[in-house]
């Protein structure tokens, strides 16, 4: 059996104690163990020592307020998360809960056992996603703090010889090059990380708080738009982890060609069935094999990654109902991949940094995206002794075109 989840309501009121204590037992399997304090400066004490599971702030605590409670704690690197409970439901108290840095809050008098029990799993889940990214941002910090060894033992070796002066002034530039862009590397990571995570969380929490309202059969229409609302954000989420996990393999050399072969055209249609689900309505791939010739030898998971990716963006920065074309080629000892949407384009001052980690158009700041795909695109065509390039003008489209050397023909 699992263990239970341990809970602390901090409220001055015994009644409300009661109420909770009664909704939490409705709930179906009783998984939770609830405790409860009236006391400001006690409820701190217990946060300190980290025992439970999730807390339950009421908004009024005599002489302070919960948002004092949640702010001081979160302050003092409290780990669990904190549902706030209040009397009143409007945009200003959800505002301040969040800011304070509670993860939901549910209205005095109207929750149920299932409203209960869904704050507390999600708001768990958030905060465990949220530790994730400490965690990454840690490891991050880690890697600047061996880049500053390296940095810190090249000096030394320079005090103590004269020999090579230029080249080991060159070093040092590089390495402190280096340890410049690791820093940026990691502020945007954890910029772009905390932005592009907590929207689709946010989506997720909405959404299935909103679907425990519609209860009746005319309410279904209601119920599947937040189903899928919730599926895509999900969707969102798993794409920005393999962007991130993906860049993570690459910089650790974690990433290698390894060619099998295989039939492009019926690999490629595949790939082209896969994405059906990820167009938007009426979008269309008009997929071509050029070349009698069908089978290759080259890298298929690399292969894979690089079409999904440069589909995908087709698919994005194209409006409903357009038309991406892809097509592929095989002569003597290469492949080439072409694929051409005719969507917003990319702007010419933006053109130099398409590749960079990170970066984003001017023109596509309203959809999500971490800036990370075409990134990724152009180190796996490098890793595959392959080129890449590209032609795009602004609300006429762009055109990806890959060539890669195919074993097959060696």
């Amino acid at each position: 059996m699992a263990d239970k989840i341990k809970v602390l309501l901090i409220d001055d009121d015994e009644d409300d104690f009661i109420i909770t204590r009664d909704i939490m037992n409705d709930i179906p399997g009783r998984n939770y163990l609830l405790d409860w304090t009236s006391s400001f400066g006690e409820a701190l004490r217990l946060i300190k020592q980290g025992i439970y599971d999730v807390y339950l702030v009421d908004y009024r605590l005599g002489a302070h307020n919960g948002l004092e409670l949640i702010m001081t704690a979160v302050k003092e690197r409290a780990i669990a998360p904190f549902i706030l409970l209040t009397g009143q439901s409007d945009r200003e108290t959800d505002e301040q809960a969040m800011h304070a840095g509670a993860l939901d809050y549910l209205v005095k008098g109207t929750f149920n056992p299932f409203d209960l029990e869904r704050s507390i799993r999600y708001s768990i889940e958030h905060a465990k996603s949220l530790a994730e990214i400490q965690k990454l941002n840690g490891e991050l910090e880690q890697r600047v703090e061996e880049r500053t060894q390296e940095l810190a033992e090249a000096i030394k070796k320079l005090e103590h010889t004269n020999r090579s002066l230029y080249k080991a002034q060159q070093e040092i530039h590089k390495a402190l090059q280096k340890e410049k862009e690791l820093h940026e590397l990691k502020s945007r990571f954890v910029t772009i990380a905390s932005h592009e995570f907590r929207t689709p969380l946010s989506t997720v929490l909405s959404s299935a708080s909103l679907i425990s309202k519609y209860k009746g059969l005319e309410d279904d229409d209601k119920r599947q738009k937040h189903v899928d609302r919730i599926k895509s954000a999900v969707s969102n989420l798993t794409t920005i982890l393999n962007d991130f996990l993906s860049i993570s393999r690459i910089e650790e050399g974690k990433i290698y060609n390894l060619p099998t072969t295989f039939n492009l055209k019926a690999f490629a249609q595949e790939v082209v069935e896969e994405m059906q689900g990820f167009l938007k309505e009426g979008q269309h791939i008009d997929y071509q094999h050029l070349s009698d010739v069908e089978t290759i030898s080259i890298d298929k998971q690399l292969l894979k990654n690089i079409l999904f990716n440069l589909l995908t963006n087709g698919s994005k920065y194209s409006g409903e109902g357009k038309t991406i074309r892809m097509t592929t080629a095989i002569t003597n000892n290469s492949v080439t991949i072409t694929v051409q949407d005719y969507g917003i384009g990319i702007p010419k001052a933006d053109q130099a940094h398409l590749f960079t980690p990170f970066f984003r158009a001017q023109n596509v700041t309203n959809i999500q995206g971490t800036g990370l795909g075409l990134n990724i695109v152009k180190r796996y065509v490098e890793i595959m002794d392959g080129t890449l390039e590209y032609e795009s003008e602004l609300n006429q489209g762009s055109t990806f075109t890959i060539c890669l050397p195919n074993a097959a023909e060696a």
